[in-house]
């Protein structure tokens, strides 16, 4: 049964033709700039995305590859080489001299004779401590017994 008179719609018909009234389209750039900017922001999801994609599978390749962390060794050892028996390192600019007390006396010592089979010693100079002391028991002819 129909009512004319029923308040409920009467309501809706007034709602309908003040929001059909209302109801204009936004203009054109307005509808433009949205299409760019959703088309910006899928251009940015792309590229991140291919980003991620490459760096990922950098990252396996380079753990899947064989490491040259660790450095080649050669094919052959190489033989030891001789010190120069010309060459004395400088004594150390931050040590002080020894005393008269602290340094023992000095050892008249002969070279060793020359033998092929044996490289040449070095016999300038006894190791020097840090302290500025000389440490007879680090030198090469330490060999011989201490007085």
């Amino acid at each position: 049964m129909p009512d004319s008179h029923d308040p409920l719609r009467s309501l809706f018909r007034e709602a309908a033709s003040a929001g059909q009234a209302a109801s204009t389209p936004p203009p054109v750039a307005v509808i433009e700039r949205r299409g760019e900017r959703h088309r910006r922001h899928r251009i940015v999801g792309v590229a991140a995305a291919c980003l991620l994609l490459l760096a990922g599978s950098g990252a396996a390749l380079s753990a899947l590859l064989p490491g040259g962390s660790a450095p080649t060794l050669p094919a052959t050892t190489p033989s030891p080489v001789a010190p120069s028996p010309t060459y004395a390192p400088p004594p150390p600019s931050n040590s002080t001299t020894p005393t008269l007390k602290s340094a023992p006396p000095p050892r008249n010592t002969t070279p060793p004779p020359f033998s092929s089979m044996t490289p040449p010693r070095n016999t300038t100079a006894p190791p020097v401590d840090p302290t500025g002391t000389v440490n007879p028991s680090m030198s090469q002819t330490a060999s011989q017994p201490l007085r």
